[in-house]
C-alpha cells in the first residue's frame, strides 16, 4: 500500500506493468480512450494534469505545443489555491507571477514573469521551467520544493 504517497503508488504502478509487452500497453491504453470515468477532481484539475504531463513529455524530447490560452489561465486560476498534490499555493507565496503571453497576473512580491505555460509547470514543481522565466523572484521559485 501506498497511504497517500504518490511516488510510492506510482513506481508500484510502474513496476506491476513493467512486465507487458509494448503492444499489451499500447493495446491497454487504446481501451481506455472510450471509458468515461475520472479521477474524483474538478475538470479544470484534469486539465492540468494533461498539459503539465504532456509538457513533462514534450519538454525533454525538444517538441512544441501550443496549447489554447483560455485553458491554460484556467489551470493556472486552479492552481494558484491548490496545495493537495500540486503544492503550488505555497511554492508561489509571496512571489508575483506575470505570463508574457497571455492576461495573467497573481500575488504579490518579487515578480517571476514568462510563457503561462512555464509559469504553470513551475508551479507544478517543474525546475526546468524555471530557464523560461525571469524576474527578481525566479531564484527563490527555483529554490522552494
Amino acid at each position: 500500500m501506498a497511504g497517500f504517497k504518490f511516488n510510492v503508488f506510482a513506481d508500484q504502478g510502474a513496476k506491476r506493468l513493467s512486465v507487458l509487452t509494448p503492444d499489451e500497453l499500447v493495446r491497454r491504453l487504446q481501451a481506455r480512450t472510450t471509458t468515461t470515468n475520472h479521477p474524483p477532481a474538478p475538470v479544470s484539475a484534469m486539465l492540468g494534469e494533461i498539459v503539465v504531463h504532456g509538457e513533462d513529455f514534450r519538454r525533454p524530447l525538444g517538441l512544441t505545443h501550443t496549447s489554447p490560452p483560455q485553458a491554460l489561465i484556467a489551470i493556472a486560476d486552479n492552481w494558484k489555491n491548490a496545495n493537495f498534490l500540486i503544492g503550488s499555493k505555497k511554492r508561489i507565496t509571496g512571489l508575483k507571477l506575470r505570463a508574457t503571453d497571455a492576461d495573467w497576473v497573481h500575488g504579490a512580491g518579487p515578480e517571476v514573469s514568462g510563457p503561462l505555460i512555464s509559469l504553470i509547470c513551475a508551479m507544478g514543481g517543474r525546475k526546468g521551467a524555471n530557464a523560461d522565466l525571469t524576474g527578481e523572484g525566479v531564484a527563490i521559485l527555483a529554490a522552494r520544493d
